[in-house]
């Protein structure tokens, strides 16, 4: 792939190198890289950058269980260690913060059974989280290392005050890459411009105005990109993804915002700047309304209020509600496909996608670019993996 010390021009009037098709976390961080590596790059998104999922309330990084360690949980540990230094790079540039915070993560023991598995992951972890000199914990305490946060019976056996997990707020980094990207050189962000077809084969993106040329396509589209890859692969059982609904709520109370983040069972409390505390979130299936929230939420609030006490008189500032990637194979979806290997997918980072995305973005750029990348991707994430899955689907 050819790079560019000139912007492209405007769509449908020239080619690009690459065209990234989707503004969200993950199209922001291709084309992020695109520009480091001086890319002639063209970024559209239907809606507008930083719109659907990726513009939702909790931005919470947490880690892997320490044990069974795995190609997969390494490669989510690297990202999460990376990511401060990424964060900090950007905001350098641009002068704002995304709220980034290693803020650690509190999980109650309720149970006996529970205690004894915290013991062992803790020493899992005691091996496996370490990385150049930096060492993360999982400690197993009789009583939270914060008073006035969590219930103190929540954790009848104790709980688990983990040192790795961390928390960003989304819309803030989003705003952060995009200031990034605004005075970029070699990228060039369009917004409202829908993408009706794809022709990798061709280089060709028919667009609700004119066509666009390409020499790669990057699809980041989030749940959107499913139905496209589901067109382009041969001999499919199954679709490769559907969208899942999520609910969240973002509450105003008078906490530290270095408090830790709270997780028990699937529900999330986390401080943010200016005494914000998001709580979420529900993974749906099935729903009639994508954007419509309802007593699920209500029931995560009561649940919430009951888990951290000081929140029951705090107000609800937003109600939140959208749909996330979910590959068939759940692990994120980043590659070429085997079929047409102009079309690069990358997409279903689901409930991981702020911790992952900016690994992720740099491989599916790299592939883009035909070069070699300092890291590696695990097999089942990538794309040929998730069409492997759904072929041998009965």
């Amino acid at each position: 792939m050819e790079r560019a010390d000139n912007p492209p021009g405007p769509a449908g009037q020239s080619s690009v190198d690459l065209l990234i098709v989707g503004g969200g976390i993950m199209g922001l961080w291709a084309a992020v890289h695109a520009e480091r590596l001086g890319i002639q790059t063209l970024l559209v998104d239907a809606d507008g950058f930083g719109r659907g999922a990726s513009g939702g309330l909790l931005g919470a990084l947490m880690p892997h269980m320490p044990d069974k360690w795995s190609e997969k949980k390494q490669f989510q540990f690297d990202a999460l260690v990376s990511l401060e230094e990424e964060i900090a790079a950007l905001e350098a540039v641009t002068g704002l913060s995304a709220c980034y915070r290693r803020a650690g993560r509190l999980i109650p023991l309720p149970k006996p059974h529970l205690r004894q598995i915290a013991l062992g992951h803790a020493r899992d972890a005691e091996t496996h989280w370490r990385q150049g000199g930096r060492e993360f914990h999982w400690q197993v305490l009789d009583a939270a290392p914060v008073s006035g946060w969590i219930d103190p019976a929540a954790g009848e056996n104790g709980f688990v005050f983990d040192t790795l997990a961390a928390r960003v707020a989304p819309r803030a980094l989003l705003n952060v890459l995009q200031r990034f990207l605004a005075t970029a050189r070699h990228v060039r962000l369009v917004e409202g411009l829908s993408i009706d077809r794809i022709d990798p084969d061709g280089g060709v993106a028919v667009t609700n105005g004119e066509d666009i040329r390409f020499g790669r396509c990057i699809l980041a589209a989030g749940y959107k990109s499913f139905p496209i890859l589901d067109g382009l692969t041969r001999d499919r059982k199954s679709t490769l993804g559907q969208p899942v609904k999520g609910q969240a709520a973002l509450l105003k109370a008078d906490i530290d915002e270095a408090l830790p983040v709270i997780f028990r069972d699937g529900l999330y409390i986390v401080p943010h700047e200016g005494g914000l505390v998001a709580v979420g979130s529900t993974s749906e299936n099935r729903f009639e309304d994508p954007l419509a929230t309802d007593g699920q939420l209500g029931d995560l609030l009561a649940a919430a209020r009951a888990m951290a006490p000081v929140l029951a008189g705090a107000e609800v500032v937003e109600r939140w509600a959208g749909l996330r990637p979910k590959a068939v194979d759940r692990d994120p979806m980043v590659g070429a496909h085997p079929d047409h290997p102009s079309l690069i997918a990358l997409t279903g980072g689901f409930k991981v996608s702020f911790g992952l995305a900016h690994r992720l973005a740099e491989a599916a750029v790299c592939e883009a670019a035909n070069m070699p990348c300092c890291f590696k991707l695990p097999q089942s994430f990538t794309l040929a993996s998730h069409i492997a899955v759904v072929s041998h689907k009965t």
